[in-house]
């Protein structure tokens, strides 16, 4: 889908600016274009989308009202469809570097010398940047990308091959059950019986180790084998067998994110555990016009989910109005019964 990228290094002026592109931040735009409000998103990322496009795009998301399942790319394109009448300006490739107060809200600096003042800033940035655990292997990093990978951005890439999976939490089991009817032969490894992954998940899993259609291996990953990046078999270690090689021509590791909150963290936001607390009223900081929503906030009863970012985007989408129009009425309404609101959406 073709969306409005402003060329790095020039100055906006914008109502909102929200920092991630993510699920939350995406919605974001909606919730603020229903009440007129401009916005303009700024990612790390080269495209929108988050860790849904990044780390899972062709996995399946469950819990997303409405859709019985959708895949992490799917939401992101829904919802890029969704906010397409509220023409938002996206700074892809950038991060937000700098922020500094201006006479009338706030400007905010990037690392490629965009400059965006708003009355209001939105930080949607997840859990900030990520980057994925590197498993203690030495001589691991010869194979990534080309037999080791850390995420799953295309099934195909699997198709047929012998994959080993290593880890035991929700992206382990989950990319096992998803990958499975793909590859020649699939074996999960970890280094217990247990797991740290949904119980319906694990049920399933053994459930396809019972049938012979994959094989489970509580072991410890010692060395890889191969040559010129190309897998042909890892290293493993348990008390039975000790040291053994099981043959396989592609790995992936999830071993789980180290997330940096990055910039965001010297922004003069008070900050807990690298979260930013806010009024669950407004889903503001500490700071007037500062907001966090989705996984980078915290208040008590919080839940990390996608659809818990899109209520607080939402609320917050009330309060910033108040900001940004201080001279007008907020009059709430419904998209069903609201003819002005259907005329915004393109379906009146």
């Amino acid at each position: 889908m073709s969306i409005a990228v402003a060329p790095p290094g020039a100055e906006h002026t914008t109502d909102v600016v929200i920092i991630g592109a993510g699920p939350t931040g995406l919605f974001a735009v909606f919730e603020l274009g229903l009440l007129d409000l401009k916005a303009h998103l700024i990612d790390i990322l080269d495209r929108p989308g988050g860790q849904c496009t990044e780390l899972y795009p062709e996995k399946p998301i469950y819990d997303i009202p409405g859709l019985v399942e959708v895949t992490g790319q799917g939401l992101t394109d829904r919802l890029l469809d969704q906010i397409k009448p509220f023409n938002a300006t996206y700074h892809l490739g950038q991060m937000a570097e700098r922020l500094e107060k201006a006479d009338n809200g706030w400007t905010v600096t990037t690392d490629a010398g965009t400059r965006i003042t708003a009355r209001c800033i939105v930080i949607a940035a997840g859990g900030g940047s990520f980057t994925p655990k590197r498993p203690p292997i030495a001589g691991i990093e010869a194979y990534e990308g080309k037999s080791v990978f850390y995420a799953v951005r295309r099934m195909e890439t699997f198709r047929d091959r012998t994959l080993v999976i290593a880890g035991g939490g929700d992206s382990a089991l989950d990319w096992t059950l998803n990958l499975q009817p793909l590859v020649r032969k699939l074996t999960l490894v970890h280094h217990r019986d247990g797991f740290r992954a949904a119980p319906d998940s694990v049920n399933k899993m053994r459930a396809l180790v019972a049938e012979g259609k994959m094989e489970f291996i509580v072991a410890n990953i010692k060395a890889l084998q191969g040559s010129d990046g190309a897998l042909s078999g890892i290293t493993l270690n348990n008390k039975e067998r000790g040291d053994f090689t099981l043959p396989c021509d592609a790995l992936l590791p999830f071993f789980g994110l180290t997330m940096k909150l990055g910039p965001v963290a010297t922004f003069g936001i008070n900050l807990n555990e690298n979260l930013i607390p806010v009024d669950t009223g407004t889903f503001e900081s500490n700071v007037p016009g500062i907001f966090a929503i989705g996984d980078i906030n915290t208040y008590p009863g919080k839940l990390k989910l996608i659809l818990s970012g899109f209520h607080e985007g939402a609320l917050m989408a009330q309060q910033a109005f108040r900001y940004c129009r201080p001279d007008e009425k907020l009059r709430f309404q419904y998209t069903t019964s609201s003819s002005s609101l259907q005329k915004k959406l393109g379906v009146a």
